[in-house]
């Protein structure tokens, strides 16, 4: 099945289910909650997140977990039908992502705390580095509504999704920024001191963006300090780890992927060559260790699994913005085939969450999953019909 219709039927459902689903780190949402408050923190928030997390079987349902929109989800889902309509030409896609923008616009965290515009998850997140309540704004969250609301502005022409697109650069900055044991860095979330790379990197990519479009200099100069942060804590071999905690000593593909894809961001929009080489070995690496010669993304190293379509989707991103070469797109061809053959689930037109060794886990969900899927399907099929166009 190709992957255009497949991407087409992801968004048919979508629609059918008003973009709400389901999320990996959503258990906190039962209503059980609402009696026992205080078990949301500590180790039995933990527990319970991981176990709605981890299970093949879905118990949300009979512990009344509601299906939701997710900011980021909702997001992911306008870039792919901006990339839709580009292809097309067809309005309809350009009015759902109006919609969708327009409800972003009403899900903001609370500006009367937070200042500028930033958005967070739809339910309490209990990690291990940290607890994180309903709508509090984290750094990922934000960044890729301000990417699609400006996007959208792109195309619209309209100040009221490019004012806050613009505007969430100062939350990022003012409320995030970090200078830390020798460090500086954008944090993942306020008043957390956990130093992730990917989250930091993002950070500096979006922050220099908006350093360029509004001509500040400041910016663009912190967003430099994140970025060789990062980079000289990059590993000889090209590899990051995912953070500096004793737990986030890991490597995996799509938090790698994310580093590239940032990193590039960064680089072109600032139109420096500065982090070429590091982004040249850690291109490398992320190719020889993170995929098989089948096209299987693999979620680690030095682990195959779990498969999983967080990292197929952003193999597609890494692959064809970082490499770009006409290998690099037949290698994401490769991977967008293997993942159809091994995670797709035809009857239902949708994709599984997760295959493990010896057992799948195909509960639908739909910020993690589906929205991602459709994102870069359509990116891919943007950049495929776009390269096989002559130059004018």
């Amino acid at each position: 099945m190709g992957y255009i219709k497949i991407s087409n039927q992801i968004l048919v459902n979508a629609k059918f289910h008003n973009y709400k689903g389901q999320d990996p780190f959503d258990g906190l949402n039962s209503p059980i909650f609402d009696f026992f408050p205080f078990l949301k923190r500590g180790l039995f928030g933990l527990i319970w997140i991981q176990f709605h997390k981890r299970s093949a079987i879905n118990f949300r349902p009979l512990c009344l977990v509601p299906k939701m929109r997710n900011p980021k989800g909702i997001a992911l889902f306008i870039l792919g039908l901006l990339e839709d309509y580009r292809i097309y030409q067809d309005v309809n896609y350009l009015n759902e992502a109006i919609k969708l923008a327009d409800w972003l616009l009403t899900q903001q965290s609370d500006i009367s705390l937070w200042k500028h515009s930033c958005w967070g998850y739809h339910f309490d997140w209990n990690a291990r580095a940290f607890f994180v309540p309903k709508g509090k704004p984290n750094i990922i969250t934000t960044i890729y509504v301000a990417q699609a609301l400006y996007a959208l502005s792109e195309v619209t022409g309209d100040n009221k999704y490019r004012v806050p697109a613009l505007d969430s650069a100062h939350f990022i900055v003012k409320t995030l920024y970090s200078e830390l044991e020798g460090r500086q860095f954008f944090a993942y979330i306020p008043g957390e001191t956990a130093f992730v790379h990917n989250a930091s990197l993002w950070g500096a990519a979006w922050v220099a963006k908006v350093a360029v479009l509004t001509n500040n200099h400041n910016y663009k100069q912190l967003a430099l300090n994140a970025a060789r942060q990062s980079v000289s804590e990059q590993g000889v071999d090209g590899s990051w780890v995912y953070g500096a905690r004793h737990h986030h000593q890991f490597i995996d593909g799509f938090h790698t992927g994310y580093n590239l894809e940032a990193l590039r961001m960064l680089s072109d929009v600032l139109m420096i060559d500065d982090f070429e080489p590091a982004i040249d070995l850690g291109f490398a690496y992320y190719k020889e260790h993170l995929f098989e010669d089948d096209g299987t993304a693999k979620y680690y190293n030095k682990n195959r699994y779990p498969l999983d379509m967080h990292s197929v989707s952003q193999a597609i991103f890494t692959l064809t913005k970082v490499g770009k070469t006409p290998a690099d797109f037949a290698m994401a061809d490769k991977v967008i085939k293997r993942a159809i053959d091994t995670l797709y689930l035809s009857k239902q037109q949708r994709f599984i969450y997760q295959q493990n060794k010896k057992f799948a886990n195909k509960v639908d969900y739909v910020r993690w999953t589906q929205a991602w899927v459709y994102y870069s399907f359509a990116y891919f099929n943007r950049m495929t019909v776009e390269s096989k166009q002559p130059n004018s």
